[in-house]
């Protein structure tokens, strides 16, 4: 039988290591040790822990989890104000700041400023008595918040107790104070998870983490992936700090995570010059930040300066343009696409968003809308991210009046009054009539566009004029327009004609993977495009094609096999290439489609997903190959990298996580050609 003694040697020496590794990976981000192996220790923890309950401690790591659900929160007085900002949106807002700063302090004081990033989350404030956690509490309105101490020890970024650090040795007592929020690769995967198991996804990570910080039973806190930034010293004896930077610093030294990259600036310009570095890189950031936070990096000039009622004159937020809004859903619309798909979309009360004024936004199909109980009628958040087109994210259903009315798909076309049909392994609902002219603007002008044809100057203006005008019956009547049709249409003369004209005739030599784009056959763009016209030299022999050989093709999945089946077994799709190439349309493969470029990614193959920040799916493809690569449409085991961007498709995500195929963004790829 081992002795008592032994044992609980063994259980001290296993919660001084596990405090050490969750130091080393969750405040320094420079893990030792794989998670396997901090797992194990945690179970052999936790099982002598069960075996010896008289050892069990508060401050153990094994009791971040495990409280009673609380009937209520209970109130919290702070010894010192926990105040929110004041906030400037340009820098003359700055600067006004500044000057008050100067005037306030007076006899010419000189004042250095601290940056540190704005992080979108719940502000809370941490009181630690002899180093041992003893109460977490939210802001509240500032001078009263609510007692949150049994869910933020469930966060395990958050020490229990402040590790001896040298010899330097915790404070007698300490109020640290910082941003609860939730990252968002993690965020993504936890609404992905919510998703599968038909739950309703949360609207974004501020939200996420408010509510999971809020909650009444402190092990539904424990399943979401928090984590915290501490930004402030509240109060501290037993140490001396007489700067921001001073308190920043000694909060790490304590065991907390502060945000990288906070920097100390001299001037104010200094100032505005690193806000424009952070809002460069906001989207790069794993986490949500709106801004930046402007201090008086002097603590002795903070106290001097004091506060108003609602915030500190010492400090102001200099906040981002904004990439989220909330404003009120009008109406629900919807639009027919070029395949017939019925896309719904949200007519919107005009709101400005990242210095655009959004009066439309996506809403994806009818499933996505019920999902998250999006109603005509509901205050909703929009968001918009660099120049992705706004979507609903979700409605503030407290705000509900009663009046609002639940989306239903209708059952005829609104272009053409047919019938619509919803396949059974399909969300999308979609109009069958060939003849719907909705259908033809769209694939008219699909096959004009900067990723097809390229015809210059052919917009949807144009698409839909020409349409309605009778001078387009399909994408074929390109070419055999004439001069005189085009002076009939307002807004054309002479040589806005001949220069329609030229870049029509221009498109008719374009490589054969721009002509296959163009044809608009479901699920084949850019990218799979470029990957038939490596295995099928011309038109005809992909029209030939049976859907086993297209199915031998790596990266080219059974539904876009079937899908390009289909089209060329469809006689008014095989007349309309014979069409094309009355028309003199190139309907071989060029001869620097067929040699193979060595460069970088020679040897690597690529899969894209999503909307990139500066490339569309095709521009990357056209960039990999290029660079000596290979683009395939789906993901496998050959596959060498999953090229991602904003709303990538969840299928290919989770198939290369379950492969072990590296995720990477645009930036991501650059490097790998720039061998960075």
């Amino acid at each position: 039988m081992i002795p008592d003694d032994v044992i609980r040697e063994r259980v001290e020496r296993l919660r001084q290591v596990v405090r050490y590794h969750s130091y080393r990976y969750h405040v320094l981000d420079d893990p030792e040790i794989s998670d396997a192996e901090y797992d194990a220790l945690m179970v052999e923890l936790k099982e002598l822990e069960a075996a010896h309950p008289e050892l069990v401690t508060p401050d153990s790591p094994t009791q971040r989890v495990g409280a009673e659900p609380l009937p209520e929160f209970e109130k919290v007085q702070h010894r010192r104000p926990l105040l929110s900002l004041d906030n400037a949106f340009d820098g003359e807002e700055v600067r006004a700041w500044e000057k008050r700063v100067l005037r306030l302090l007076g006899n010419g004081a000189g004042v250095n400023y601290t940056v540190e990033p704005k992080i979108d989350g719940l502000a809370v404030s941490l009181r630690y008595e002899n180093g041992l956690l003893v109460q977490g509490a939210t802001r509240g309105n500032g001078f009263v918040g609510e007692d949150v101490t049994q869910n933020l020890r469930t966060i395990i970024a958050i020490p229990l107790r402040i590790p001896v650090v040298g010899d330097e040795s915790p404070p007698r007592y300490l109020e640290a104070r910082g941003e609860v929020y939730m990252p968002r690769d993690r965020f993504d995967q936890m609404n992905q998870r919510r998703e599968a198991e038909e739950k309703r996804p949360f609207a974004n990570p501020r939200n996420a983490a408010a509510g999971s910080v809020r909650q009444l039973d402190p092990s539904i806190t424990a399943t979401r992936p928090l984590s915290v930034f501490m930004y402030a010293v509240g109060e501290v004896e037993g140490a001396s700090l007489a700067t921001q930077c001073d308190a920043l610093s000694f909060l790490r030294r304590m065991g907390f995570p502060t945000a990288a990259n906070i920097a100390r600036c001299d001037t104010l310009d200094e100032v505005l010059d690193l806000y424009g570095q952070w809002m460069a890189q906001r989207d790069d950031l794993n986490y949500d930040a709106d801004g930046v936070v402007i201090k008086v990096d002097s603590l002795e000039q903070q106290d001097l300066l004091g506060e108003v009622s609602h915030a500190p004159r010492w400090a102001i937020a200099f906040k981002f343009p904004a990439h989220e809004g909330i404003t009120r859903l009008v109406r629900i619309g919807v639009n027919v696409g070029r395949t017939g798909s019925l896309n719904p979309y949200a007519e919107l009360e005009p709101m400005v968003v990242g210095g655009v004024t959004i009066r439309h936004a996506t809403l994806h199909n009818e499933a996505d809308i019920h999902r998250k109980d999006i109603r005509e009628g509901d205050t909703v958040i929009v968001k918009r991210a660099g120049d992705v087109i706004p979507q609903v994210v979700a409605p503030l259903t407290e705000l509900r009046s009663g009046q609002e009315e639940v989306f239903e798909m209708m059952k005829t076309c609104p272009a053409c009054g047919e019938q619509v049909v919803k396949p059974e392994d399909e969300v999308m609902y979609y109009c069958i009539n060939a003849s719907c002219p909705a259908q033809l603007v769209g694939r008219v002008g699909h096959f004009a566009s900067r990723g097809a044809m390229d015809i210059e100057g052919f917009g949807e203006r144009l698409a839909q004029a020409f349409v309605e005008n009778g001078l387009l019956v399909d994408v074929v009547d390109f070419y055999y327009l004439r001069r005189d049709d085009l002076l009939s249409l307002e807004g054309f003369a002479d040589q806005s004609a001949d220069n329609l004209l030229a870049a029509i005739e221009a498109s008719k030599n374009r490589p054969l993977w721009r002509l296959i784009t163009g044809l608009g056959i479901r699920g084949v763009g850019g990218v799979v495009a470029q990957l038939l016209t490596r295995h099928f030299a011309s038109m005809d022999e992909l029209m030939g094609a049976s859907q086993e050989g297209l199915e031998e093709i790596e990266g080219l999945g059974p539904h876009t096999a079937q899908s390009v089946v289909d089209f060329f077994s469809q006689g008014r799709n095989r007349r309309l290439i014979e069409k094309l190439r009355r028309a003199d349309v190139r309907m071989t493969r060029l001869a620097e489609e067929e040699a193979r470029e060595e460069g970088p990614l020679t040897g690597q193959t690529f899969v894209i997903t999503g909307t990139l920040p500066t490339m569309s799916q095709e521009v990357a493809a056209e960039y990999i190959e290029a660079q000596g690569g290979r683009v395939t449409s789906s993901v496998s085991r050959n596959t060498s990298y999953l090229l991602s961007g904003e709303r990538p498709g969840g299928a290919k995500v989770e198939r290369a996580k379950e492969l072990g195929v590296p995720i990477i963004g645009e930036d991501d790829l650059r490097r790998l050609v720039d061998g960075a």
